[in-house]
C-alpha cells in the first residue's frame, strides 16, 4: 500500500530528527493518513460513476441496433434523442483526479543531511551540454528543456553521465538542480548495470535505484525504481538531494524547497560499488 508505504518513510526520517518535532509529526502523519482516504473515496465514488455511465451507453448501444432494422422516419425520429442522452452521458463523465499525497516540510531535514555532504564530480568525456557542473561541484544541474537543447531530433536521444566517486559503504547526500527541466533521471548504480548500459541504451531496472521525471503531454509524472513505483508527489521545480544509507540499505529523495521527502526506496539489494549517474532524455 503506498500510502503506508510514506508514512512508513516519513517516520523513519522523523525518528532520525530531534523529539521536539514529535508535533509537527504527528500533523504531517494526520494530513497524509487524511489525504489517502479523501482520494481513496474520490476513486470509489468515480468508479462507481463510470460504471453507471457504462451501463446507460449500452442501453443506448442496444437501442441503436433495435433501431437499424426501423423505417428510416422512425430512425431518424429516435436518433436525435438518443444523440442528446449520450451527449449528457459524455458531459458529466468523471474528471481526472488530483491524486498527489505529498506531505509537510520536515523541519532541519536538509540540515542533518548536509552533515553527509559530498561533492559530486563527473567523468569528463561523459559530461555534456545537457547535464553540467554548477556552482562548486555540490550540485550537478540537468536541463532538458526544448529551449535549452541545442538540437531536435526526429528520435529520442538519451545522455548518461557518471560519477567519478563510487561507495561502497557510509552515508552521502547530494543535490541536483532540475529547475524546470523534464525527462530527467538520477540516483545510483552498480557496476552491473553501468556496464550494461555504457552506449546510452537505457534498458532494464536491475541494479540502478533513481528517480525520475517523465512529460507526457502536459501532465509529469515522478517515479522511482526498483521497484518500479509511481511517487503521487508534486513535482519538485528547483533542487532535488540523494541521501545514499549503504548500511541501511536505502536510498531517499528529497524535495529541498519544500524539506519534503519524496520516497526512501527501501531493502535494496546494492551490489556495491555503487557509482552517481545523471541521465537526460531529449525528445
Amino acid at each position: 500500500d503506498y500510502v503506508n508505504l510514506r508514512l512508513e518513510a516519513i517516520r523513519a526520517e522523523y525518528q532520525k530528527m530531534p523529539a521536539l518535532h514529535h508535533e509537527e509529526e504527528k500533523h504531517n502523519l494526520e494530513m497524509l493518513k487524511k489525504k489517502g482516504k479523501d482520494i481513496f473515496h474520490q476513486l470509489h465514488l468515480s468508479k462507481a460513476k463510470m460504471a453507471h455511465r457504462r451501463e446507460i451507453l449500452r442501453g443506448m448501444y442496444a437501442e441503436l441496433k433495435k433501431m437499424c432494422h426501423k423505417p428510416d422516419v422512425e430512425l431518424l425520429q429516435g436518433f436525435g434523442d438518443i444523440l442528446h442522452r449520450s451527449e449528457s452521458v459524455l458531459l458529466h463523465m468523471p474528471q481526472p483526479l488530483n491524486l498527489e499525497l505529498s506531505a509537510g516540510p520536515i523541519t532541519g531535514l536538509r540540515d542533518r543531511l548536509n552533515q553527509f555532504r559530498v561533492d559530486i564530480t563527473l567523468h569528463h568525456d561523459e559530461a555534456n551540454s545537457h547535464i553540467f557542473q554548477y556552482g562548486d561541484l555540490r550540485i550537478i544541474c540537468i536541463g532538458c528543456d526544448h529551449q535549452n537543447a541545442p538540437h531536435t531530433t526526429a528520435t529520442p536521444t538519451s545522455f548518461l553521465a557518471w560519477g567519478t566517486q563510487t561507495f561502497t559503504s557510509g552515508k552521502y547526500y547530494w543535490e541536483v538542480y532540475v529547475g524546470d527541466s523534464w525527462n530527467w533521471a538520477f540516483g545510483v548504480c552498480n557496476k552491473f548495470w553501468k556496464e550494461n548500459n555504457q552506449n546510452d541504451n537505457i534498458c532494464g531496472e536491475e541494479g540502478l535505484f533513481s528517480l525520475a521525471c517523465v512529460k507526457n503531454d502536459i501532465q509529469f509524472s515522478l517515479f522511482t525504481t526498483s521497484p518500479l513505483t509511481l511517487q503521487y508527489v508534486p513535482r519538485p521545480t528547483s533542487h532535488v538531494g540523494l541521501f545514499l544509507d549503504c548500511e541501511a540499505g536505502t536510498v531517499s529523495f528529497v524535495d529541498v524547497n519544500q524539506s519534503s521527502l519524496i520516497y526512501t526506496i527501501p531493502n535494496c539489494s546494492f551490489s556495491p560499488p555503487l557509482r552517481p549517474i545523471f541521465c537526460c532524455i531529449h525528445l
